[in-house]
């Protein structure tokens, strides 16, 4: 399969070449990683410059190298990251598209599904419901038309926040539920009471009881019923949950003060595909006139604009020149406005396309963390990082959750000069980092790891990156394809072989 992409302003054409293993019996890992699908990048450029820019290969089946909760990287920092990324389908816009398959018998696809844990995580909570799905390298095929056992259970959805996710669908499409409370990173409360409000109001009966949520429609009533929702303060999944109990529901659902991130976008874009009739989407009211039943759909995942800022961080902090491809430049206004005043040079070369470079030494400035369109909180922790080796004093305000400077210490155990008060952190630099071995504690802590690493000398060990591998999709091959010297360490030794009496 050959495909070509030629961006604006530049004069070079990229062909990507995708090659499929042989069929044949389940691989080795060492077969696997043989085996595995390739892809080839060669940029031709004009005579006036050189005839190829690189050549590299990745893997892109993670059962080529299976992870463990014992993986590491090891990064030597120094290299500046330079020529093109790909970003990745978003994890958060992902998750309660695959929830909402939920509210029909047809079949959904989903394209641009990113491979990370949590999405293997929902496809095993949709799976012990009794739905089937099907994870292929370029979409997912769901099918919820048997929902046998409606049990979001701990022992799934332990690592996991949005599992409340199924919560509204479920109820909406089956007339109960029973979900157990969310689990995931330790960053702070994110509190379900609001979806359990909304839902009350819609005529759900719920209590808690031994961790999980049951929750049910009294059977003379038969579906629940369109209501005037005002959230208590703004919530992505309150939102996202409640919108998909609001499409089934009897009569007209009114629900104000509502998140307007790009991942609800998304989840209404999709649910319209299916036959709901939503208007007000990425706004702060949305209006829901409920329908009897939905129909499948076919439907394209938005970039994840995290992983997006994420690489413009990486790639402003190395001074390097990095061109963030497959993203959505709309949704990324406040990370770009922030780099800019950091003193990095950014160009928008395409909707989908972002151009990072060194202006000179970085500057120190101040990020508020707000919701949509604001700083948003998930990028809190990669721009520490960088604040770290800006030139003066930065503020960093958290004021979405009450617990995210978790990873505030082990920059800190990188040579980085933090102090924590309450809410706000001030970053003094720049700061000479240096290698050390440090922890992750939660998805966006790792990442901020990561790009310190990138800057520090000497090699810096980072444990616990199962936490990275929740959102991040093969993020050591990306960063590798562009400079970086980073790799993953698993288990040093294969399982010891159990002895075996004789017979």
């Amino acid at each position: 399969m050959l495909s070509l992409a030629v961006l604006p302003g530049q004069e070079s054409v990229t062909k990507v070449l995708v090659t499929r293993p042989a069929r044949g019996p389940e691989p080795s890992n060492k077969a696997a990683e043989r085996g595995a699908r390739r892809i080839y990048t060669e940029v031709s450029e004009t005579p006036r410059s050189r005839l190829f820019q690189e050549r590299h290969s990745i893997s892109i089946l993670q059962a080529a190298r299976p992870q463990s909760n014992m993986d590491k990287f090891v990064i030597r920092g120094g290299n500046p990251l330079t020529g093109f990324v790909h970003i990745s389908g978003a994890k958060n816009s992902a998750l309660p598209c695959m929830a909402a398959a939920i509210l029909t018998e047809d079949g959904v696809t989903l394209e641009n599904i990113p491979h990370v844990r949590d999405i293997e995580t929902e496809r095993r909570l949709l799976a012990s419901m009794g739905a089937e799905v099907d994870l292929r390298e370029d979409r997912t095929i769901l099918s919820c038309r048997t929902l046998s056992d409606p049990v979001a259970k701990y022992e799934i959805v332990k690592t996991m926040r949005a599992s409340a996710l199924v919560l509204g669908p479920l109820i909406a499409r089956t007339g109960m539920a029973r979900v157990a409370m969310p689990g995931g990173c330790a960053i702070g409360g994110r509190p379900i009471d609001l979806h359990i409000k909304g839902l009350e109001k819609m005529g759900a009966e719920i209590v808690q009881e031994h961790g999980y949520l049951e929750a049910r429609v009294d059977a003379q009533i038969g579906r629940l019923r369109g209501a005037h929702i005002v959230f208590d303060k703004i919530t992505v999944t309150g939102t996202e949950d409640l919108l998909m109990a609001a499409v089934l529901a009897e009569g007209e659902t009114l629900m104000e003060n509502c998140a307007r991130e790009p991942e609800v976008c998304d989840l209404a874009a999709l649910l319209i595909a299916m036959g709901a009739r939503i208007e007000g989407a990425g706004t702060s009211t949305i209006h829901v006139q409920g329908v009897p039943s939905l129909h499948g759909a076919r439907y394209r995942i938005s970039p994840d604009r995290i992983e997006a800022g994420t690489f413009l961080v990486a790639g402003a902090i190395t001074g390097g020149d990095l061109t963030v491809a497959n993203c959505n430049a709309a949704h990324l206004g406040a990370v770009i406005a922030k780099l800019e005043e950091a003193g990095a040079r950014i160009d928008v070369l395409a909707p989908d396309a972002v151009r990072v470079r060194a202006g000179g030494p970085l500057r120190a400035a101040d990020i508020s963390t707000e919701e949509y369109p604001g700083f948003p909180t998930d990028m809190q922790a990669q721009y520490m990082a960088l604040a770290t080796q800006a030139e003066g004093v930065s503020l960093v305000r958290e004021n979405i959750f009450e617990n995210r400077f978790m990873h505030v210490q082990e920059l800190v155990r990188m040579g980085a000069n933090i102090k924590v008060d309450g809410s706000t952190a001030t970053v003094r630099g720049p700061a000479r980092l240096s290698s050390a071995a440090v922890m992750c504690s939660d998805l966006r802590a790792s990442a901020s790891l990561v790009l310190a690493a990138l800057v520090a000398e000497g090699e810096t060990v980072v444990d616990r990156v199962y936490h990275m591998d929740r959102g991040y999709e093969s993020i050591e091959e990306k960063l590798s394809q562009v400079g970086a010297q980073i790799q993953r360490l698993g288990n040093l030794f294969a399982p010891r072989e159990r002895a075996h009496s004789a017979a």
